[in-house]
Formats: C-alpha cells, sequence, structure tokens
C-alpha cells in the first residue's frame, strides 16, 4: 500500500470525522436580530409571571393615576375652550366699538378742518376789508410765498407708487427697497424748488420753509402728519419748471429706481391746480438773556464759572 492510500485509509478509520457534519457558519448580529428580535429577558418575565399565577397583560393598560390625569387634562381643555369661545363675542364688539371710534374721530376732524377753513377765509375777508386795497394784495402776496394762504395755478404733478405687490428689487441691494420712502420725496419736493416752484404740497399737505419729511416706522410723516401711497407731489410755478425737473438727479435716480425695482414713478403737466394753504405756525419768542452779575471787584467776569450766558436765551 502507497503512502497516500495508507493516509487516506487513516483519515477513513478516524471516528470523528464521520460524525463532523457539513461546515456551519456563525450567524451575524443582524442576522440573529432579525430571527430573534425579542430580547430574552421578555421570555425571562413571562416564565416568570406564569410561575407566580399573575395574568399576562394584553395590549396597553392605564393605570388608576393615569386615568386621573387624562380625566383632568380633558377637564382643562374643556374649560379653556369654552372660556375662550366665551370670550370671542367680547373681543369682537370691543373691536367693532374700537373701529367706530376711529371712525367717528376721524369723522369729527375732518369737520373740524373744514370749519378751521371756514373761520381762516372769513378772516382773511375780514382782514382784507380792514386793511384795504394794497396792503390786503402785498398780504396775500406773502401769505402764498410763505405756505399760509391758498394758491392757485399751472404746473406739475410728480406721482409715486409703491411696486405691485412689494416685490423685491431684480438687480440686488444697490437700488434700495422696491417700496417709497421718505429720502423719494424729500429729493422730489427739492429738485422742484430748484426747478422753480412756487409751491409745493404732498398729498394736500402743503410745505414751508419749517416743513419736515420724515419717517416714523413704516410710516413717512409731512409736518408730523401721516401720508399714505400712492403719493402726489403737485408743485405750481412757471413754465418750463417739467423740463427742468426733468433733468434734475432726483428725476433721474427715480426712473431708475423704478426701472430696477418695478415702483411707480410719473411726471405729469397739471392745469389749474389749487394747493391748500399750511396751518399756522406756533411763534416762539425768544426772551432776552440774563445779564451776568458784577464782581465784587468791579471786573468783567461773571461770579461762578467763568463761563458768559448763551447768546440765544440760554443753555443747557
Amino acid at each position: 500500500m502507497s503512502e497516500r492510500s495508507r493516509a487516506n485509509h487513516r483519515l477513513s478509520d478516524d471516528p470523528g470525522q464521520s460524525r463532523r457534519g457539513p461546515r456551519a457558519f456563525t450567524p451575524d448580529f443582524l442576522t440573529e436580530l432579525f430571527h430573534n428580535p425579542l430580547d430574552p429577558g421578555y421570555a425571562d418575565a413571562a416564565a416568570q409571571r406564569a410561575k407566580t399565577g399573575r395574568p399576562a397583560r394584553s395590549g396597553w393598560s392605564v393605570g388608576p393615576v393615569g386615568l386621573v390625569v387624562i380625566v383632568l387634562l380633558g377637564f382643562l381643555f374643556a374649560v379653556a375652550y369654552r372660556q375662550t369661545m366665551a370670550e370671542e363675542p367680547g373681543r369682537a364688539q370691543a373691536r367693532s366699538g374700537l373701529v367706530a371710534q376711529i371712525k367717528q374721530r376721524q369723522g369729527e376732524t375732518d369737520a373740524l378742518s373744514m370749519r378751521a377753513e371756514e373761520l381762516r377765509e372769513e378772516v382773511n375777508r375780514q382782514r382784507e376789508a380792514a386793511l384795504g386795497g394794497s396792503r390786503a394784495a402785498r398780504l396775500r402776496e406773502m401769505e402764498a410765498s410763505t405756505g399760509l394762504g391758498r394758491v392757485r395755478g399751472d404746473g406739475v404733478v410728480v406721482e409715486l407708487a409703491d411696486a405691485p405687490g412689494g416685490q423685491d428689487s431684480l438687480g440686488g441691494a444697490e437700488a434700495g427697497p422696491a417700496q417709497v420712502i421718505y429720502l423719494d420725496l424729500q429729493s422730489v419736493a427739492n429738485d422742484l424748488w430748484g426747478a422753480g416752484a412756487e409751491a409745493i404740497a404732498i398729498n394736500g399737505q402743503r410745505l414751508t420753509s419749517t416743513s419736515t419729511i420724515r419717517s416714523a416706522g413704516q410710516a413717512i410723516l409731512v409736518d408730523f402728519r401721516p401720508v399714505t401711497g400712492p403719493y402726489e407731489v403737485s408743485a405750481i410755478g412757471p413754465g418750463g419748471m417739467r423740463e427742468r425737473y426733468e433733468a434734475s438727479g432726483s428725476a433721474l435716480t427715480m426712473r431708475q429706481v423704478a426701472k430696477v425695482t418695478g415702483l411707480s414713478f410719473a411726471v405729469r403737466d397739471a392745469d389749474d391746480l389749487t394747493l391748500p394753504a399750511a396751518p399756522e405756525p406756533r411763534l416762539r419768542y425768544a426772551e432776552p438773556a440774563v445779564s451776568p452779575s458784577v464782581s465784587s471787584s468791579g471786573g468783567d467776569e461773571s461770579s461762578g464759572s467763568g463761563t458768559s450766558p448763551s447768546p440765544s436765551g440760554g443753555g443747557r
């Protein structure tokens, strides 16, 4: 027998070889998890429960404490909902009451404004009758030039309005917002003055030498009175004022802004414009400064810190 046949014979005579089955592989963690998803502790707990005679729990159960908590929460939600629904008519009534008060105050303000205009015209008639012809004409000219008198004539109207739907700028942030801001109205008014305007009004608010155009939050104020869009800047002036304004910086800038952002900007001629008079300003009078006390030495220096009083009538 050859060496190879003897070796094969020894392998076939090995009693462990005949009992050794096919090679098996140990399953990995995921395979074991899918085959046995439950933790062995559950089986141990079930066996312990069966050994002690306690019934197995079937499904989800709520203890007495949990049931009480659920009932209390449901009661609280029901009370809150009922209270909210009970207060809703009161809130709606209060809201409607505020709206009615606002409309009433607006009506009263409009009526008082009309009454003030009538009284102003009556005062003007009485004053003209007392002053005479030449003095009354001179006074009317001064009132028209200062904005305290109503004027009428031909001129130019500049119209501005926000972009529809508040659309964003298409050309980046350099062009600014798509809404009309107070700086736009300031620029338009200044360039209209520069073009020769003799009287200007923004949405019926007459401008004077002391007028201010500023913003308060999202609102634009003209002499502390809010104005809303669309905006009309009306100006009365000599012929050729529109051509001069069209060549101004504000007109060129606003046309570019309108092209980029989508807001509305237009300039048109207007015949027979009537601009109202501005409210009479509250005049403030200066008072003479307090003369400094003379020192005991007879010098010119004032006592105290040695600082002279402000020539305008006092400082801080």
